[in-house]
């Protein structure tokens, strides 16, 4: 065998050997499990975009706003949830791929704050300021319990926010606690699309429809004492 033919045998050769473990690294790539999709995380946004909105006006009534406190069940998850009505409306869902930033009872504390402090200077309750004399008297403590807060789907393509909750105004005083008024708020918001981002959307709107409502409720109140 010629020189010539003796280095292309080899060369062939090693060819041979090369290509099966060439193969094999694309195999071993092709196997490598997919990089995990994060869930998208939510608010209600950042509200007043304007320095000036957020000033609140001398001379507000002051109002005491507690926690808002929930049954201590799936609402103190960061889980979107929704409810299949035509299907199992008793069972809650959780959207895979879509949490809050922050438990629902505290996302709505804030849009209640926010709204609220329109018309009254807000703290909240366990501030030391709650616990200031005001013309002689504490100020009115607003509690709030959230009963409700999902993406409900009347049918595949119909759906709505959810949202009810329950407010109670009392009042501290010498003897104890008074409660002055309770209101239950229910809002249905319709959802723009059938998905996580049509259900979160419109649970912000339904916060701040039921947090408006609220403020006038409060409003009735003050005028009536």
């Amino acid at each position: 065998m010629s020189p010539h033919s003796l280095i292309t045998s080899r060369r062939q050769f090693s060819v041979l050997l090369t290509a099966p473990l060439w193969m094999l690294g694309l195999s071993a790539c092709g196997s490598l499990p997919a990089r995990p999709v994060r869930a998208a995380v939510y608010d209600f946004g950042p509200g007043a975009l304007d320095a000036a909105a957020l000033t609140q006006p001398v001379g507000l009534p002051l109002l005491a706003l507690a926690d808002v406190e929930t049954s201590n069940g799936a609402l103190d998850k960061l889980a979107v949830l929704y409810r299949l009505g035509y299907a199992d409306a008793q069972q809650l869902r959780p959207y895979a791929l879509a949490h809050w930033s922050m438990p629902a009872a505290g996302l709505v504390q804030q849009r209640l704050r926010q709204i609220l402090a329109q018309q009254h200077t807000v703290v909240s309750a366990g501030d030391g300021v709650a616990l200031t004399l005001v013309h002689g008297k504490l100020p009115l403590v607003l509690q709030v319990e959230l009963e409700e807060f999902s993406h409900f789907f009347e049918s595949p393509t119909v759906s709505f926010a959810l949202l009810r909750l329950r407010a109670t105004l009392v009042e501290n005083t010498a003897v104890g606690v008074s409660v002055l008024a309770q209101r239950q708020v229910l809002r249905r918001q319709p959802a723009s699309t059938p998905d996580a981002p049509g259900g979160v959307r419109a649970l912000g709107e339904a916060t701040d429809a039921a947090a408006r409502e609220l403020a006038v409720w409060l409003a009735g109140i003050k005028a009536a004492r």
